[in-house]
């Protein structure tokens, strides 16, 4: 019985979804946002995809109203899913993300509310009163509060924020990993280990082009992916095995691409290419008619969305050409 509850309120949501995506953001769309003779009338372009009017914010305001749009979907679809895992693996990231500013906003004596993100399970405010009460980090999800405690105490024993932000990115997806096994999705692990190929992917590149050492790249790579950290070290050492590493994999183009970066390539295109393939693996949603896989294609979606106006409104409002923002924009599967 309880398979059958869950089976039809996937499937009642999964049909709500997929008519919702006609109404998003696609590349026509963006096209015209990019053509639009000024940032007002691309700004209300927006409101077509159920945006709030953000015609007369500046780049501040732009990024608070998309902030808040994210919050109100996670927020919706958090109460609607059956399964909290699925909504939560898009979530925990803001979550993280706020732990780290939370560390190091105490650690400097200064105040962290007004740049907390809104769109994790906790609320700003409420995080902020957990480190006010007395009872402290033990009324923070558990996860959250084992994350904070070995970050802070990497922090105190080196004195380098990096290092710390490194135990929060390990913390993070070794969270979201345990919540995509919770699931039963093998889609919702794949999801999970191909984030963490494309941050390792990423940490590899940006430590050659540092010129950083092995030391520094273990430090930086995570645990969960298809690629072994000690198969990443090793890859990148020569940097033309880093392709084989991904071969046959989503990832081999933008692993391509991260070794011409190694030797002084652009970063854009590889990084654009990391970010297509986690949008690819995604888009293999669009195949099952019902269950978790069209929850996180939809949230894939509007976080590829909000990117994308994001990166429209604040490049017109800068000045920026349109062809120049048009090759920023990662794929939208919309």
């Amino acid at each position: 019985m309880a398979k059958k509850v869950k089976d039809t309120a996937y499937l009642m949501l999964s049909s709500m979804l997929r008519a919702r995506e006609a109404g998003m953001l696609t590349r026509e769309r963006m096209d015209r946002m990019l053509s639009a003779p000024s940032f007002q009338e691309a700004a209300k372009m927006l409101c077509d995809c159920g945006y709030e009017d953000v015609s007369g914010c500046n780049a501040a305001g732009v990024d608070a109203a998309l902030s808040r749009h994210r919050a109100e979907v996670f927020a919706e679809l958090a109460g609607m899913c059956p399964q909290s895992e699925v909504v939560d693996i898009f979530r925990a990231k803001y979550d993280y993300h706020n732990l780290k500013t939370v560390l190091k906003s105490r650690a400097m004596g200064v105040s962290a509310g007004g740049i907390l993100s809104p769109c994790g399970r906790l609320e700003p405010e409420r995080l902020l009163e957990y480190f006010d009460e007395e009872s402290g980090l033990s009324s923070l999800p558990a996860d959250m509060a084992e994350a904070y405690t070995a970050a802070e105490s990497v922090l105190n024993r080196t004195g380098n924020p990096q290092l710390a932000d490194f135990e929060l990115d390990r913390r993070y997806f070794e969270y979201i990993s345990s919540l995509a096994r919770s699931s039963g999705s093998s889609f919702l692990e794949g999801y999970t280990r191909i984030l963490i190929d494309s941050a390792n992917l990423r940490s590899a590149v940006r430590t050659v082009r540092m010129g950083k050492d092995s030391a520094f790249m273990r430090s930086a790579l995570v645990p969960g992916g298809s690629v072994s950290e000690d198969a990443m070290i090793k890859a990148a050492e020569s940097g033309e095995a880093l392709a084989a590493a991904f071969n046959a994999t989503l990832l081999e183009g933008a692993a391509q691409l991260g070794a011409q970066a190694m030797r002084g390539g652009t970063m854009t295109a590889f990084e654009l290419a990391c970010d297509n393939a986690v949008a690819a693996y995604l888009s293999g949603a669009k195949l099952i008619p019902f269950g978790a896989e069209p929850v996180a294609e939809y949230l894939s979606l509007i976080e590829s969305e909000i990117t994308a106006a994001r990166m429209i409104l604040t490049g017109r409002l800068g000045g920026i050409a349109p062809e120049v923002i048009r090759e920023r924009l990662r794929d939208i599967n919309a």
